[in-house]
């Protein structure tokens, strides 16, 4: 499947993140893109492309009209620390990832591209398991195209400090090319382009790009 010959609207989820602003900016700027829908919890600086709902995440209001989209880009996504237990990290890294998913899977939209996580898998530690359970609970809404983006390592200026994630720039930092490219810290900007290309391509089927191939 080739680009669409008209501009699709486009439904961003995480808006606010490191990789979800990227998105945000790019695909503002991308004339591929007729309207970005971005719900978030505070508002967003204003643009002429931008639809904003300003929304309680713990609230979804499943008959809400933007939620109709050609495509979606999921960047969803918080941290043990800053959800405070494992129950509220998978609230939001995998229910929340799919419910949105989901309303969006309903409204219409046909091509989505998830941000997950190198090594993602059901056999990996509770942070791998949950973004495999993630992965696959929209794999299962029958997106006609799907594409899934498993980073390893962020590197982007974050609002708040992850320690394990600057810990681990750090010794990449010192380490550099001795560092396997697939466990290389990946920029941002790299995996917005990843995640929007692919919404915009549209391919059909499945497809999983793996961190290396960034």
């Amino acid at each position: 499947m080739t680009a669409p010959a008209q501009p699709l609207r486009l439904l961003l989820l995480g808006a606010t993140g490191a990789v979800g602003r990227e998105v945000l900016a790019q695909a503002l700027a991308d004339p591929r893109v007729a309207q970005v829908i971005a719900p978030t919890r505070r508002p967003l600086a204003a643009h002429d492309k931008l639809l904003n709902p300003v929304i309680d995440f713990a609230r979804l209001d499943a008959a809400a009209p933007w939620w109709q989209a050609d495509a979606v880009v999921c960047a969803l996504g918080t941290t043990l620390k800053v959800a405070g237990s494992q129950s509220a990290f998978a609230a939001v890294d995998r229910d929340l990832v799919i419910d949105t998913a989901r309303l969006a899977r309903q409204a219409g939209a046909t091509r989505m591209a998830l941000n997950s996580s190198l090594g993602a898998s059901a056999q990996g530690n509770f942070y791998l398991r949950t973004k495999a359970q993630a992965e696959q609970g929209v794999r299962a809404l029958g997106y006609p195209s799907l594409a899934i983006v498993r980073p390893s390592l962020i590197a982007a200026e974050r609002d708040t400090v992850r320690p394990g994630e600057a810990a681990g720039l750090w010794v990449s930092r010192i380490l550099g090319p001795l560092i396997p490219r697939r466990y290389r810290p990946v920029g941002a900007a790299r995996i917005a382009r990843a995640l929007l290309e692919a919404v915009l391509q549209g391919a059909p089927g499945e497809r999983i790009f793996e961190s290396e191939h960034l």
